[in-house]
């Protein structure tokens, strides 16, 4: 290997390393056929994180197909009983309501829009579940919903 593979190499790693050091967790659910069926809940299993006090954020990867501007998420918090912590209601806005430009960032026609979560994690959170709330049996566009935690 030449010397600019090494260096590009070392760059690359050195980037992936610091990119995962502002977070406690982050994992998305992909969808088959970029399709979120109001059947499709989403469960994040944060019994392992060790710590839950950072900033938490849902994201959610899109293309350009999603026929609204916004997506209702319902987000259920549960303890390792399975009961009921909180039940919030949340509205994403996925594209610029009055230029119908994409929010987020994005490669080619897929984009990725966080938003921060109203509410806040305690040490009895073991799992978070998301919903799609839109009434409609199932949304075309969405590729994949996810959380992330950040440090504080």
């Amino acid at each position: 290997m030449n010397k600019y593979g090494q260096l590009i190499g070392f760059i690359a790693l050195f980037s992936l390393i610091s990119c995962s050091e502002g977070r406690l967790y982050e994992e998305f659910h992909p969808f088959n056929s970029s399709i979120w069926a109001e059947t499709d809940s989403v469960v994040f299993d944060l019994s392992k994180v060790e710590s839950l006090e950072g900033k938490s954020l849902i994201g959610i990867r899109f293309n350009e197909n999603y026929p609204f501007s916004n997506c209702y998420v319902r987000i259920i918090l549960k303890d390792s009983s399975q009961s009921i912590l909180s039940n919030k209601l949340l509205n994403v806005p996925i594209f610029d309501s009055k230029a119908g430009q994409p929010l987020g960032e994005g490669f080619g026609n897929t984009y990725t829009k966080y938003d921060t979560l109203p509410l806040s994690f305690s040490k009895e959170t073991k799992e978070v579940l998301l919903v799609q709330y839109m009434r409609k049996p199932e949304l075309e566009g969405i590729e994949a919903v996810g959380l992330k935690i950040l440090k504080p």
